[in-house]
């Protein structure tokens, strides 16, 4: 009985470290944002972030976001900020936003498929395009953040990819 107790903690302390880890990579090799007349938008292997200049003194009852698992709305004070089909798939009940220094609209939406190469090309299809510089940079940090993964023990955070790294990049486990 104390084994699986012990192993349910184990299991806890394990996604914690995963997620401290992801988010610390995130703050050591900083994000690759993609500019819009709004904001910007950028994304991880799990996650599109969207941050929306939403101007002094907005509140959350200001605001109105709408998440479908390929579409969404953005509203600020009755106007709509933008609107469509999303780049991919997300899973809207892992999905959220917030008003942040009452300025600012984040909107995290958690990607369905969390692997490296689900690089978003665009925040909305047909809008909003990383152009191909800054998908470069995504793709790279992508890959790299697949890395940090695999490879707990490295810091890849300051690490620099060049070759294969589009789709999520080469495959570094080997035969298994």
């Amino acid at each position: 009985h104390t084994h699986t107790h012990t192993q349910s903690i184990w299991v806890f302390r394990f996604r914690c470290r995963l997620e401290t880890m992801a988010s610390n990579f995130d703050e050591r090799s900083g994000v690759v944002p993609s500019a819009t007349p709004f904001g910007t938008w950028h994304q991880t292997i799990d996650e599109v972030v969207v941050v929306v200049e939403a101007g002094e003194g907005t509140r959350g009852k200001d605001v109105s976001v709408d998440i479908f698992p390929q579409r969404i709305c953005c509203k600020i004070k009755g106007k709509t900020i933008f609107e469509g089909k999303l780049g991919g798939v997300v899973v809207v009940d892992d999905s959220l936003w917030t008003v942040e220094d009452r300025r600012l609209v984040r909107i995290v939406l958690t990607k369905s498929g969390r692997r490296a190469d689900n690089t978003w090309p665009s925040l909305l299809e047909g809008q909003y395009a990383a152009d191909a510089g800054t998908f470069d940079e995504m793709q790279k940090k992508m890959t790299l953040e697949r890395f940090q993964r695999e490879n707990p023990g490295f810091d890849f955070s300051g690490a620099d990819l060049t070759g294969n790294y589009q789709n999520g990049g080469p495959d570094l486990t080997g035969p298994s």
